[in-house]
């Protein structure tokens, strides 16, 4: 049967992709927007039955083109949290999901779907519960606003519904996204090109680069997929996190560390990458005050409850793997876009 992947050339969605193909999954619709066309190397080793614009694709799906679907996996979404067009982002992430979701329940497909953490903003609670939710900017507050369209709907859905909201995820197929690409690709890019690796400094009551976020590598997403995937009888909204909230100097130094490895040189205390130079810091950007995370720590307990019982990645583990990924890519091709930049990782 057939599994369509929307955002299909995107980060997560070409993860799944190939995590089908090692299924030997291959009757694949993949559904993407590919106006930057490069995205198409994230597809380019993987295996698929079609491909279609997402403009094209709502409507063959409503008319039943695609013929018994297994299950949808709706990726596809605008994820720069500091995208200021709202009525881009509101029928992009809110107005497409919705009638998609309406689409797939007509004809009782299973439909999993991409929510995010933004949705929490600046809480200290991280549960999938209305008093934990308060998003900081419209990117948030568009997967928010589906959420709740979605436990609207959940007492009478004909088919499975899974939210999947996605903490600070990481990993490969992700070098497109430039400026919102993980923090762990930008200190790598630093530091291959510079040799230093820059973090943003003192925000909000925490040190520079002392701001903790729950990064989670995009192997245990992948993972969490594929166990709702394969348990169709379970719906509802779960955080997909580490359950870990780890700092940025800790992302910095795993990749400082692991590279330094490959040169056959020592690891680095944060102290002595301080002393020495090789991470530092900047001021902490004006445009994001208010709208900033400083602290996300997903809280696992519904996730497990549901059956889940995957051990996560640390961040010096999924990161350290992370690297070795991105130095066997380099061995092949040009340097990577933003590789001579030394942009801030936030």
């Amino acid at each position: 049967m057939t599994i369509i992947v929307t955002g299909a050339a995107g980060f997560i969605g070409s993860n799944l992709v190939q995590a089908l193909n090692h299924r030997n999954e291959t009757e694949i619709i993949a559904v993407d927007d590919l106006t930057a066309g490069d995205k198409f190397r994230n597809l380019a080793d993987s295996e698929i039955a079609d491909y279609l614009d997402k403009d094209d694709f709502l409507e063959r799906f409503r008319r039943g083109q695609f013929g018994k679907v297994q299950a949808v996996l709706h990726q596809g979404a605008c994820s720069s949290t500091v995208e200021a067009d709202g009525r881009f982002m509101m029928a992009n992430n809110y107005r497409f999901s919705r009638d998609l979701l309406e689409i797939a329940q007509s004809q009782q497909v299973p439909f999993l779907y991409a929510s995010s953490a933004a949705v929490y903003g600046a809480g200290q609670a991280f549960r999938e519960q209305r008093d934990c939710e308060c998003p900081l900017n419209v990117y948030g507050y568009s997967k928010f606003l589906f959420d709740q369209h979605v436990r609207r709907q959940l007492s009478a859905t004909r088919s499975q519904v899974v939210g999947l909201r996605y903490f600070n995820v990481y990993g490969p197929r992700e070098q497109h996204k430039g400026a919102m690409a993980s923090v762990a690709l930008h200190c790598f890019n630093q530091y291959q090109a510079h040799g230093k690796v820059s973090l943003f400094g003192s925000f909000g009551g925490y040190p520079s680069g002392g701001h903790l976020r729950d990064f989670v590598a995009v192997d245990d997403v992948v993972k969490a997929n594929m166990f709702f995937l394969d348990h169709p009888q379970t719906s509802g909204i779960f955080n997909v996190g580490s359950g870990r909230a780890q700092s940025f100097n800790d992302v910095a130094l795993a990749v400082i560390n692991r590279l330094r490895q490959h040169q056959e040189r020592p690891p680095l205390s944060l102290e002595i990458a301080l002393l020495e130079g090789i991470l530092e810091y900047s001021e902490f950007p004006e445009h994001l005050r208010g709208k900033y995370q400083c602290f996300t720590c997903a809280d696992l307990e519904r996730l497990r409850a549901a059956g889940y019982k995957a051990a996560t990645l640390t961040v010096e583990q999924g990161v350290g793997l992370y690297c070795d990924w991105l130095q066997g890519t380099q061995t092949s091709q040009t340097p990577q876009a933003g590789a001579s930049r030394q942009a801030t990782a936030a």
